[in-house]
């Protein structure tokens, strides 16, 4: 029958979202599951993902392993591989994936595969999907032997339900390690987390200039008790960081509600945002590509549009 190993990603004491979501891959494709939890303090978070579709959960729970060290990680992932040797080793495309699964694919000698947003159990082999050339095409590739593969946060549901599972320590060596962990530096960003926001209000090149985002994009998105977010050209113009970005090479979303306010709809940020419940477009432009992919367009200036929705929302609220 096989099976599949994910590695959970710890982040503050807590194992991210975006490993429930492996869980759900791994459970779909009735092999075998075994999970990686590595950390420290962390058997409680080990538990709760063997309940959750986790399968059996092997824990390396070590002060070495408190933060992130990618030769720490990659002992852990070695050491697990050994002892379950699996049909594929699922991580998430996040910046902990990008940097440790091409290490554990070149010391396995196997194939890998980033950034897939499907897997799926096909004649006994395992069929990734991904998008190429910039999203325009989605990719089938078909694993002929071990894999690793990091998948997209976003490109599925987290696991829902309670499985049956079992926690059990792993012994790795995790002496070997030629960097240390120094501290954590991260980015003020205000408002809600776009991985999670269950709405979002974007901005694009149609904003015109940075300042009218905190007069014009975050008083609704702040009205509707949402997040902001941008296209890629506002942060490649510094207008914005990159943590508000939404599209393929920024966060992929799906919230319950998405409006794109002077956005066009490059493919790139279609990519991001495509999953959402329900698109809300506003460009003066009646041909953006934006309105291809929205449930309802608005062909008007964002300056009118959003202003007046603002306040009619703030109204509703009392």
């Amino acid at each position: 029958m096989g099976s599949i190993l994910i590695v959970a990603e710890v982040q503050n004491g807590s194992i991210r979202e975006a490993s429930y979501e492996l869980a759900s891959f791994a459970q779909k494709l009735g092999r075998e599951v075994h999970s990686l939890v590595i950390g420290s303090g962390v058997a409680g978070e080990a538990e709760a993902f063997a309940k959750k579709g986790g399968g059996t959960v092997h824990l390396v729970d070590a002060e070495a392993a408190a933060n992130y060290n990618v030769d720490v990680y990659a002992a852990a992932i070695k050491a697990a591989v050994a002892a379950t040797s699996p049909d594929a080793v699922l991580i998430s495309n996040t910046p902990t994936g990008w940097d440790v699964a091409p290490r554990i694919a070149a010391a396995q000698d196997c194939g890998f595969v980033s950034d897939a947003f499907d897997v799926a159990e096909e004649g006994g082999s395992l069929v990734f999907k991904r998008r190429v050339f910039n999203g325009k095409l989605d990719a089938q590739i078909t694993a002929s032997g071990p894999v690793v593969a990091t998948m997209q946060p976003g490109g599925t549901a987290p696991f829902e339900g309670t499985t049956d599972g079992s926690v059990s320590a792993l012994e790795a060596d995790l002496s070997g390690a030629k960097s240390a962990f120094v501290e954590v530096k991260v980015a003020e960003a205000k408002g809600v987390d776009l991985s999670k926001a269950e709405i979002i209000v974007s901005g694009g090149r149609g904003v015109g200039e940075p300042e009218k985002f905190p007069e014009v994009i975050q008083p609704l998105a702040d009205a509707l008790g949402g997040a902001m977010g941008a296209s890629r050209p506002v942060v490649d113009a510094g207008w914005l960081p990159h943590e508000y970005q939404v599209g393929s090479s920024g966060q992929i979303v799906t919230p319950k509600l998405y409006i794109a306010a002077g956005i066009s709809g490059a493919i790139q940020h279609l990519v991001g945002m495509k999953g959402s419940n329900f698109v809300i477009a506003i460009n003066k432009d009646p041909d953006a590509p934006i309105f291809e992919v929205a449930d309802v367009g608005v062909v008007a200036d964002l300056f009118e549009v959003v202003p007046a929705l603002t306040e009619a929302v703030s109204a509703a609220k009392g």
